[in-house]
């Protein structure tokens, strides 16, 4: 994967790029930074992409047909991370990698990842959910916030409501702050605002990064709550993708999320991706943590 130019501007596919574009230490050990926003932890779908990015790097002309993924611990923002590949296994057809994720000495983050020459094959495909709207007619997720942001503390209100390189469209929207109670179903219209590089890897990067935006909110919607609640403690445990043939993050992709069940202080999410044809391209399966914290207990 070619290397990036530094960001021009935070929000912007520019910035975005540059977080992915890890720098080379040695072989087979990278090093990320995180932007610089007031967050007190790293984005789940920011490791997510930057450890694929790591992988991608030691394969040449395979594409990653599938990665699994756990989070160990939380990522502190002003800290660099590291990224160590193990070159596990380059087969007749396939290449195995592991890679490890650290800060100051402790892994926070672990990923298995397998890459396939291009090959034809039998294929077969779940629908796209009937009667979307298309992301046209709809609002997009910073119009929907614009609309409640005033009931918020400045501060956070401009974390809320920040320029982001992803543009979300909901298909139906909820309130965040009250939310009400509603199946565990959600779909978005989702895509990178500008045109991105003619790189096949690349792509699966960027939508490893998408993909962790909104996955987790799918299990809360049937409790009635949202990660807004400051009773809620929410964080990704693990995450799972399966690609199954190219696609473009720059053009409309629809994201159909599920939650079959939540039990133990976990939810679990499924999701599918469609481009605008049908086509489904990858699956993402996450679970993650949902506790309720008694009203009583500090933060």
């Amino acid at each position: 994967m070619a290397d990036m130019k530094p960001p021009e501007k935070e929000g912007t596919l520019q910035g975005l790029l540059a977080i992915l574009n890890l720098e080379e230490l040695d072989v087979n050990l990278f090093r990320g930074q995180s932007p610089d926003e007031a967050w007190q932890r790293v984005f789940g779908g920011q490791v997510i992409g930057q450890a694929l990015v790591a992988a991608s790097r030691t394969v040449e002309k395979r594409r990653c047909h599938s990665l699994h993924a756990y989070f160990l611990r939380a990522g502190d923002p002003s800290v660099p991370i590291l990224y160590e590949v193990d070159r596990a296994r380059d087969g007749g057809s396939f290449s195995a990698r592991r890679v490890i994720a650290v800060q100051r000495g402790k892994q926070i983050f672990n990923l298995a990842a397998s890459f396939q020459t291009g090959e034809e094959g039998l294929e077969h495909q779940d629908p796209m959910p009937p009667d979307m709207p298309p992301p046209e007619e709809l609002k997009t997720q910073e119009e929907w916030r614009q609309e409640v942001a005033h009931k918020l503390p400045p501060d956070l209100r401009s974390h809320f409501t920040r320029p982001r390189p992803i543009e979300i469209r909901p298909v139906a929207p909820r309130d965040m702050l009250q939310p009400q109670k509603a199946p565990p179903v959600q779909t978005v219209w989702f895509r990178v605002r500008e045109k991105m590089p003619d790189d096949d890897g690349l792509h699966q990067c960027v939508l490893g990064y998408m993909s962790d935006m909104t996955l987790l909110d799918t299990a809360q919607r049937p409790h009635g709550i949202s990660w807004m609640n400051k009773h809620l403690q929410v964080a990704s445990l693990d995450h799972a993708m399966w690609f199954y043939r190219p696609f473009r993050v720059d053009e409309w992709l629809l994201y159909h999320q599920t939650s079959p069940g939540s039990a133990g202080g976990r939810g679990f999410n499924l999701g599918h991706v469609f481009t605008r044809e049908g086509q489904l391209v990858c699956s993402v399966a996450q679970e993650g943590l949902m506790r309720v914290r008694p009203k009583s207990s500090r933060k």
